[in-house]
């Protein structure tokens, strides 16, 4: 059976139900029964759950918890009585130590982002000697050159071995392993449990399929739930295809979609469902809440008139009653939680930071510590910012012109550093004569203000961490083209859709009050810059009913973004030319921005040029360009402008 559980509609309900009541029936002991969950914390949750059901002896479990079990058993027989080697508690040590012998700039690159290339590398069970190929094949660009990274993942391999060490993938690969060569450990292992229950499935890879698939043997009894609109970690590997290709891999299956939400107001739900369906999807939650107020799409013109009233609307949710607690705020990326703290400081409005603090970062406080080393700084004013800069160039890697290839906390680091030299220039600014020490000191006191924050307070967090989590009044701020989606993404398809998903799970965390926001200029980098709205605003506008349709019209958010124009992402002679790039880039087995960049899309749906010669003065569009796809580009033009899309 698949279960296919939207946003709120009580997943870990029917799981636990379904388990007991397939106990109660006596369709299976309880000591069969093995409910998987993604996280150490769900399985805590689910054993409660049946616990308060009368079922203390049914076991919930994660994959890498449950496979280490089975390591502990049969390691010692098949290893001359050697027992399993001691679990890493991280892979970071040993990465980070590699990672700062790499040569140049590339030792600054954060050990997160190897460290999850390794185990992308280790869910597809691809050893060091064979990552290039699998590399090419797979169109991936590791966050260092190809040769750096098999140099770091086999130094990282070599020293988990002298250590006696494995890591948490290493659990998956050994307990794979051990199934597929001993029939013995096998049985074994299927006497003991044959009744499964998966959550989170959508977050499942391919070394966790393949172990679910050698747990269950021939057997058919195996229920996973899931949903595919919540996929937000692919970069680790994960993978919806698993949840929306079971029926078809398991003949006879039975598909079951829970639709009515438990959480969200008929306004909320109306806002997510926009958003699915614009990605050409019939799926929609059904509200069983009575309606509250309208979510709200707010166009601010800068940045510190979006923080302004961020704190504003915070004050009048608590002056209704809503405890700060059940408040949220959420955003793209831990670095933008700097601006916001600061203004909730202001207006004395406390919060606490969920996930890392961003004092906390590693990158920051190694910032803030390189501004203590010898020679000290001198200068002041504007000559001090240029010193700073400077000094974290060479001693934290700050790059002025970030790599585009930079992994996902590569991103998170320069975002991180870039946000702190802002707050270095506004402390310059406030006081021309401030030197290196009260710059020091300004930053080791809202360091300080942050660890204090308050247990009750306000939520500050990323969308990662909201997964799971509802609150009554969500406001996700800093909805432009850029942060997000984020700019890395505009030219990767997959990107987008997973860029989309992260703004799906942000909506559907709220209750009863939402607010999304812009602001049309931002300080970026230290300078201010013109923002353009996300494209996923466009999305979630109210679509107008077809001619002699009746369909009861919802509230929805204020008409405050643009109508669409040429080049928007709804025009649709711009969806004609993205979709023809796409079906172009699987064939070229390249990504899509080889075949053009967005940017460049816009503008030949812009211009719509009706000729090669007039398809060669848009911009992007160079002679190698005309010569291989200028007739296929002028076909879809042609085509959509007939009226025949």
């Amino acid at each position: 059976m698949a279960v296919l559980a939207g946003a709120g509609s009580g997943k870990t309900r029917v799981i636990s139900r379904r388990t007991a009541y397939a106990i109660a029936t006596d369709v299976v002991p309880p000591d069969q029964v093995l409910v998987v969950t993604f996280t150490e914390k769900a399985a805590t949750e689910m054993v409660e759950r049946l616990r308060l059901l009368g079922l203390p002896g049914v076991t919930a479990r994660t994959f890498h918890a449950h496979a280490l079990r089975q390591l502990r058993h049969f390691w010692p027989s098949r290893h001359d009585g050697a027992p399993v080697p001691e679990l890493l508690d991280s892979k970071l040590p040993i990465i980070g130590r590699l990672a700062r012998q790499l040569p140049g700039h590339y030792r600054f690159t954060p050990s997160k982002d190897l460290a999850d290339e390794i185990e992308w590398a280790k869910t597809r069970r691809i050893a060091p000697r064979g990552y290039a190929a699998a590399a090419v094949a797979a169109l991936r660009e590791p966050p260092v050159p190809v040769d750096l990274f098999v140099r770091t993942y086999e130094g990282y391999e070599r020293a988990k071995v002298r250590a006696n060490r494995i890591d948490f993938d290493d659990l998956l690969v050994e307990t794979v392993a051990l199934l597929e060569s001993d029939e013995e450990a096998a049985a074994t292992v299927r006497a003991r449990k044959s009744w499964f229950s998966v959550d989170e499935y959508q977050d499942t890879n391919q070394l966790q399929e393949r172990l679910l698939e050698l747990w269950l043997g021939d057997r058919r009894d195996v229920c996973v739930v899931g949903d595919e609109d919540q996929t937000i970690y692919t970069f680790t590997g994960a993978s919806s295809e698993f949840l929306t290709t079971f029926a078809g891999r398991w003949p006879g299956a039975r598909e079951i979609a829970l639709v009515r939400n438990y959480r969200s107001t008929p306004q909320v739900l109306e806002l997510a469902n926009r958003l699915i369906a614009a990605d050409g999807r019939a799926k929609g939650l059904v509200a069983t809440r009575p309606d509250g107020p309208a979510p709200v799409v707010a166009k601010h013109a800068t940045a510190e008139a979006e923080l302004d009233a961020l704190a504003g609307w915070i004050r009048v949710r608590l002056g209704e009653g809503i405890v700060p607690s059940e408040i949220a705020v959420l955003v793209r990326m831990n670095a933008q939680l700097a601006s916001i703290e600061e203004a909730l400081t202001r207006a004395g409005i406390a919060y606490q930071v969920r996930g890392v603090r961003f004092y906390d970062r590693p990158e920051v406080r190694s910032a803030v510590e390189a501004l203590r080393r010898r020679p000290r700084l001198e200068a002041v004013g504007a000559d001090l910012v240029a010193a700073i800069l400077a000094r974290w160039v060479e001693a934290v890697g700050y790059e002025e012109e970030p790599a585009a290839s930079e992994g996902d906390e590569g991103r998170e680091r320069q975002a991180s550093l870039e946000t702190l030299l802002a707050i270095v220039e506004a402390v310059v600014n406030g006081d021309p004569a401030a030197d290196v020490a009260s710059v020091v000191t300004e930053l080791e006191g809202r360091a300080a203000h942050e660890r204090e924050g308050s247990a009750d307070g306000v939520n500050l967090l990323t969308y990662h961490r909201a997964k799971g989590l509802e609150w009554d009044a969500v406001f996700l701020p800093a909805l432009e083209e850029g942060t997000l989606p984020i700019r890395q993404a505009v030219d990767d398809e997959a990107a987008l859709e997973e860029e989309r998903r992260l703004l799906y799970v942000g909506i559907t965390r709220a209750r009863l009050h939402l607010v999304l926001s812009w602001a049309e200029r931002r300080d970026t980098r230290g300078r201010e810059s013109k923002r353009r709205p996300s494209r996923f605003l466009l999305d979630v506008r109210p679509r107008p009913a077809r001619p002699g349709t009746r369909v009861k019209q919802l509230p929805g958010p204020p008409a405050q973004v643009r109508p669409p124009r040429p080049g928007d992402s709804d025009d649709p002679l711009f969806a004609a030319l993205r979709e023809w790039r796409t079906g172009r880039a699987r064939i070229d087995a390249v990504p899509p921005y080889v075949i053009a960049h967005d940017d460049t899309l816009k503008a030949i749906a812009d211009v719509r040029p009706r000729t090669l010669s007039g398809l060669a003065r848009v911009k992007g569009m160079g002679p190698a360009r005309i010569e291989k796809y200028g007739d296929e580009i002028l076909q879809v033009l042609a085509r959509v402008l007939a009226g025949g899309a």
